[in-house]
């Protein structure tokens, strides 16, 4: 039995990609930097993709995935493999920003509502059960629309729609909190809610808004690729995973599959990456699991 957990087999029977006899903060943090360097990877080399490099080649259109072109080409002979990757970094820098913002409202009514208290609070949780009581798709479509669409309607609409789930997981330990001994010896030395908020509230739901931020991301990302798939999100020109399937679609059926596999196959793995990561740095921030052993 001893011989057969140094050679790597973890308790659910799979073999480690790490060494064994790191512990679980160390893996964590092995496999968290490793996945955030791909993700980098993406974001910066999608980045460097210009409008040149995506040209027009007629003369080699719908072109399977080869050795020349690992994604193929698309009906006016683009590079799939290069309007992918700009596509997945727009929808990256896209989903950034609905993250940050969707966690900055999150952060300020969840610690505002239980610290005021009374209807202020009574008021936070009255609008996070209105906004989950409408499906966030149309409510997006709605926003983005009245926002005149593009990406500052798409943001606008994930920021406004995404903000629920965080803001109760912060209220819930702001109640906690208040609770504790040091804060009701705060208030008895005078201290305000301010004060109470900045010193003993904000520090405890750092590591809830650092998860938050990057679990969020995914369904941000999602989002963009769906609204803008359905033209209600980013316009044609961009170039948007949402675009590049929607364009692919009266080409699917000549065999042309590469056109939607490859783009939505690199979209569903990037989420899936930047859950992972999310996932990683909960083990690694939690006391139940960051110092355990193998």
């Amino acid at each position: 039995m001893e011989l057969h957990k140094k050679q790597g087999v973890g308790r659910a029977g799979g073999v480690r990609l790490l060494p064994a006899g790191l512990g679980i903060r160390e893996r964590t943090i092995a496999s968290a930097v490793l996945l955030t360097g791909i993700f980098l990877f993406i974001l910066i080399g999608g980045s460097l993709v210009t409008d040149d490099m995506l040209r027009v080649d007629l003369t080699n259109i719908f072109a399977p995935p080869g050795g020349s072109h690992l994604f193929g080409t698309d009906w006016v002979g683009r590079d799939m493999l290069l309007r992918t990757l700009a596509g997945l970094s727009l929808s990256i820098k896209i989903g950034v920003l609905c993250s940050v913002f969707s966690n900055i409202v999150a952060v300020v009514l969840g610690i505002l509502g239980p610290t005021l208290g009374g209807k202020v609070d009574a008021l936070v949780s009255w609008l996070i059960d209105l906004v989950l009581s409408v499906p966030h798709a149309i409510v997006i479509i709605l926003i983005s629309l009245a926002c005149g669409g593009g990406m500052k309607g798409i943001v606008v609409g994930v920021t406004l729609t995404h903000w629920t789930s965080l803001t109760r997981v912060i209220r819930a330990e702001v109640l906690q909190i208040k609770e504790a001994e040091y804060t009701k010896i705060s208030e008895k030395l005078g201290k305000n809610s301010f004060y109470i908020a900045k010193e003993h509230i904000l520090p405890h739901v750092l590591p809830q808004l650092v998860v938050g931020t990057v679990l969020i991301f995914p369904h941000a990302i999602l989002h963009e690729a769906s609204i803008t798939f359905l033209g209600f999100g980013l316009p044609p020109h961009e170039p948007a995973i949402g675009v590049i399937l929607a364009e692919s679609m009266q080409y699917l059926t000549s065999g042309s599959w590469w056109l939607a596999f490859f783009p939505g196959a690199s979209l569903i793995l990037v989420s899936m990456l930047v859950d992972r990561v999310g996932k990683n740095i909960e083990t690694l921030i939690s006391p139940a699991t960051a110092y355990k052993g193998i």
